[in-house]
């Protein structure tokens, strides 16, 4: 009996993407099936980056091929393919950038930095090509948790190039200033410094660039918040009462210049003692999950009160990369694909597609 690809594709259709639910077949995910006798191959394409799963995804589409009648050998290539997407109307594009996610806090001291450098590694774990650009130009706190040091070089004079550690690229402030140096200056100087960071450094075909935002929403986050194109944010708070006040804050300050929230993180949720496994909401249970249902944002995960991920960050191998095969870092990575398939899920951008329009004068 001869295989069809329709019986194929009915086979294949059983496979569902274990972030959005849907199969790969009416997604049109599957592509270039080709059917040579008993010889089946096809492609699978993945709009965010999911290494992690894809031996399982393989398994379970050779699986499915199998069951048709007549099916031998299978081969199936997984791959990523990250589209660009849509952001506020009339920003600037940037070159060499796919999507810029800003990484936002209403108050300091709740984990942004570390959760923004365990993010970043997550996802270039799972494939992607990954930025940060650490914009707080106040309290840099990347350098010391990328492991990153020295001046960044130029070749023209004009653009910086970014420092990489861990597959990561890097930028901030902390690189070009002495580390003791207090940076005094009003906002609009800090948002002009930050501007020119983040436009004159050579990124390099990032599919992600984070922009470890400065904590609040006064005059510097707002301003970056209209001016960087950004694909969409994600709130990071601790469940204390105060924390989750100023949350709401950032979550309203991204609203009103059209950034969508791609969903929030709520950090330091439990501490588990390390001596006999005891768990204690020090700052409270589920604040975070109840300001997400509360605001309709998505809930993208919590991350606990950790000793060792505060010492990993602080020594330059942030968790991902210290401990991959660990429970912290397993979070960290289900969150960075969460919060890619929001990405993914967006409208794309199609302004690379438009054609230039040149009108000229009859004589």
């Amino acid at each position: 009996m001869a295989v069809t690809e329709q019986a194929l594709l009915a086979a294949l259709s059983g496979v569902l993407d274990p972030h959005t639910g849907k199969d790969f077949v009416s997604t049109r995910a599957v592509r270039n099936l080709q059917i040579a006798g008993g010889d089946v191959s096809f492609e699978v394409e993945m709009g965010y980056p999911a290494r992690s799963l894809q031996p399982a995804l393989r398994s379970q589409f050779i699986a499915a091929a199998r069951t048709v009648e007549g099916v031998g050998n299978v081969s199936v290539n997984i791959a990523t393919k990250v589209a660009a997407h849509a952001v506020q109307r009339g920003v600037q594009l940037l070159p060499g950038v796919k999507n810029i996610i800003a990484i936002s806090s209403g108050k300091g001291g709740v984990g942004k930095s570390t959760t923004t450098a365990n993010l970043a590694l997550a996802l270039a774990a799972e494939g992607a090509r990954v930025g940060i650009l650490d914009a707080d130009i106040y309290g840099p706190s990347q350098p010391m948790m990328m492991g990153v040091s020295g001046k960044p070089e130029s070749t023209d004079g004009k653009t910086m190039e970014p420092l990489e550690n861990h597959g990561v690229q890097v930028m901030s402030i902390g690189l070009l200033v002495n580390n003791d140096q207090a940076m005094i200056w009003r906002g609009p100087m800090a948002t002009q410094a930050l501007e020119q960071m983040l436009r004159q450094t050579n990124w390099k075909d990032l599919d992600y660039l984070l922009v470890d935002m400065p904590p609040g929403t006064g005059d510097i986050q707002l301003t970056l918040a209209q001016r960087v194109p950004m694909t969409g944010a994600v709130v990071v708070t601790t469940p204390q009462d105060i924390a989750l006040i100023d949350a709401k804050k950032g979550v309203q300050m991204f609203e009103k210049v059209g950034v969508p929230i791609l969903g929030l993180v709520e950090n330091m949720a439990a501490h588990v003692c390390t001596q006999c496994g005891h768990v204690e909401h020090i700052f409270g249970a589920d604040g975070g999950k109840k300001m997400a249902a509360e605001q309709h944002i998505d809930y993208l995960g919590a991350l606990p009160l950790s000793l060792q991920i505060r010492l990993q960050a602080d020594s330059g191998r942030p968790t991902v990369v210290a401990e991959p095969e660990s429970e912290a870092a397993q979070v960290y990575k289900k969150v960075a694909r969460d919060l890619a398939v929001k990405v993914a899920l967006k409208a794309k951008d199609f302004t690379s597609k438009f054609p230039t329009i040149t009108v000229s004068q009859g004589t």
